[in-house]
């Protein structure tokens, strides 16, 4: 790997880890703050579906990216450290606001926070897909996700230490300061010129007619419910059931993202072997047996366990899903059609979260699970659909991500 090759990577696991511990809070430890001002999970449903949805608008984003050299500095560079400085700003007014007192102000900021996040994820992977050749797609995504996965371990353990021997303000304080991370290297990093046949094209959006990107949506919306909306119950059943301390709800949580991590750094490696289709089929197999039997889960030490092989099968999962996003992706609109792939995904998202929370009220945990992990049985009927030309490439007809970049191997 040369030097260019292994700071790229490295930049794209530390943007990836910023973003893993803004997501670590609100989709894992952000039910746990707020009920602890009594705020129903109907409320904290409704919260994260809101909080996310710069997720489902960064398609927007994409588009602004692929098409406008901001400052001149770039189409991806200066979006990054933009949408950081956005994030890390919002996390330090989060801690200003009573939840309790202002809820609606506090979910505005929380949009703005993401909306920050949502701008750097969009450019990063544009950047990833500007540079990465279609043999390592899967190893990108795997590091992604796993350095994803890392922010989430550590605010995971981090949060649940600082919320009993200090307060939530330093847990806001930490997060402000794991967002700002990447930035020197993001200055490091050198953004190549376009090549020719590479420059912006609305006709490049007629890709999304294509019965195989409609089906990989649908099979993103359908993952990302289940997925989502069982991580976000997790620490609430745990400690509904059993009285578990905010520590320990860090420490499950640091174990779910080391299952992620590995997850996604082995899932990324085997998809490159095996294929996509075998690998989203053994993904969808994952998520419905461990989400299952997180409903069965009949003591804090058994969930140990269960809360690791969730985490593997969440983190394999994502991974393939994006690695196989990438494959579809037509490079004229790189940042814009992934941001959309990944748009329509955060749908499921918010799914699953405002579901996950509301059902939880009405049914308790244990039924919600049951009912996410059934889920996946309509998914499989979706993968014929999606992989039924393995031959037809990206780029709508022009050149091959192998000639099309300057992906150094």
């Amino acid at each position: 790997m040369t030097q260019t090759k292994r700071l790229r990577y490295s930049t794209f696991s530390m943007l990836y880890f910023a973003q893993g511990s803004i997501l670590g809070y609100f989709t894992a430890l952000n039910a746990i703050y707020l009920r602890s001002f009594g705020i129903t999970m109907t409320q904290i449903g409704i919260f994260s579906a809101m909080a996310l949805m710069p997720l489902i608008l960064k398609i927007f984003l994409g588009m602004l990216s692929d098409r406008v050299n901001l400052f001149r500095l770039g189409y991806r560079k200066p979006y990054i450290i933009l949408g950081l400085l956005i994030q890390a700003g919002g996390q330090l007014l989060f801690m200003l606001i009573n939840p309790a007192q202002s809820f609606v102000l506090l979910t505005m900021v929380a949009f703005l926070s993401l909306t920050g996040m949502a701008m750097y994820d969009t450019c990063t992977d544009g950047f990833a897909l500007d540079t990465t050749p279609p043999e390592d797609e899967g190893t990108v995504q795997g590091i992604m996700v796993a350095g994803r996965a890392l922010g989430i371990v550590l605010i995971s353990a981090t949060v649940g230490v600082l919320s009993e021997l200090a307060d939530w303000d330093a847990v806001f304080i930490s997060l402000a300061v794991m967002t700002l991370l990447p930035v020197p290297m993001v200055l490091l990093l050198k953004e190549p010129s376009r090549p020719p046949g590479r420059n912006f094209e609305w006709s490049a959006f007629r890709a999304f007619g294509k019965k195989q990107v409609v089906a990989l949506g649908l099979l993103g919306i359908v993952g990302f419910i289940i997925t989502s909306g069982a991580n976000q119950l997790i620490n609430p059943f745990l400690q509904e059931s059993y009285g578990i301390s905010y520590m320990m709800a860090g420490f499950y949580a640091a174990v779910w993202g080391l299952g992620v991590i590995l997850g996604g750094l082995t899932g990324g490696r085997l998809t490159d072997r095996i294929g996509h289709p075998k690998a989203v089929k053994g993904a969808l197999m994952a998520s419905l047996v461990t989400v299952f039997l997180i409903a069965f889960t009949a003591s804090p030490a058994l969930a140990w366990p269960l809360v690791f092989l969730f985490g593997l099968s969440y983190g394999y999962f994502e991974t393939v899903y994006f690695a196989t996003s990438m494959e579809k992706t037509d490079l004229r609109i790189a940042a814009s059609m992934f941001a959309i792939l990944m748009a329509v995904a955060n749908i499921g998202s918010g799914i699953g979260l405002a579901a996950g929370g509301i059902l939880s009220d009405w049914i308790g945990y244990r039924y919600t699970f049951m009912l996410l992990a059934l889920l996946n049985l309509p998914a499989f009927l979706l993968l014929r659909a999606v992989f039924r030309k393995q031959a037809d490439r990206r780029t709508g007809g022009q050149a091959d991500r192998r000639t099309s970049g300057p992906a150094d191997k």
